[in-house]
């Protein structure tokens, strides 16, 4: 136990010292190319090139891997810390907007698959796992949150009655609009559509254009004998 203690105030010393000395180094004097070779020394992986802004907190950056060609702009915060199995994941060609949130808390794998765009304030929060697929589209201010309070007992107060963990999936090639929210324990099928605003509390089928509060499925992108030819390509 000292040891793992010890070990994991060694990572945070590291870690904040190659952080403070190159997190702050402006774009114009050659900022991401120096924090792309210092990163290496405290990353789980990160690949090239990378290409990280001035002004972005990594905390349990050896719980973090970053694939090849990605993009994390300034403000953006990742936070792995809380629990050793935590593990954030980009692949390769993700694009991180500023002011972005990603937490784990605590035994939480949240993994953000290629190509996949993540807009300006998105929170995407554990402790649930989060997967998001490829070619993905969250536009900003959208929140997708893995965890639900629990309120049964109303002599205790909320904040102690622990949380619910079911985790969110959202499959390839969704879309989701302004300001939407994804709540814990849903799934967005492939190719989704999901309207500004929105509050998705339950599974939407693929290839649906769901909006509304909570939101509702009122139509689809493909036609069912379209959708099983995909479904047979793609080895499903």
């Amino acid at each position: 136990m000292h040891n793992e203690q010890y070990s994991s105030k060694l990572q945070r010393a590291q870690e904040l010292l190659v952080t403070t000395v190159l997190g702050d180094i402006p774009t114009v004097i050659l900022g991401p190319k120096l924090r792309n070779l210092g990163y290496r020394t405290i990353f789980a992986q990160i690949g090239s090139p990378v290409y990280i802004q001035n002004g972005v907190e990594f905390n349990g950056s050896s719980c973090i891997e970053i694939g090849n060609e990605v993009y994390i702009f300034q403000g953006v915060r990742m936070d792995a810390r809380g629990d050793k199995n935590n593990r954030i994941r980009l692949g390769n060609r993700v694009a991180i907007e500023r002011y972005a949130d990603i937490g784990c808390l605590s035994d939480t794998y949240i993994h953000i698959d290629e190509d996949t765009f993540i807009g300006p304030n998105v929170c995407i929060e554990g402790p649930g796992d989060i997967k998001i697929g490829k070619h993905c589209m969250i536009a900003a201010h959208s929140g997708i949150y893995a965890n639900n309070h629990n309120f049964a007992d109303p002599m205790e107060p909320m904040k102690y009655q622990g949380v619910t963990r079911k985790g969110i999936v959202i499959e390839d090639d969704c879309w989701l609009g302004h300001g939407v929210t994804v709540l814990d324990g849903v799934t967005i099928g492939r190719g989704c559509v999901i309207g500004a605003g929105a509050v998705v509390n339950k599974d939407i089928p693929p290839f649906s254009v769901a909006v509304g509060i909570p939101a509702r499925v009122i139509k689809k992108r493909i036609c069912k004998k379209d959708l099983v030819k995909l479904q047979e390509k793609s080895g499903c």
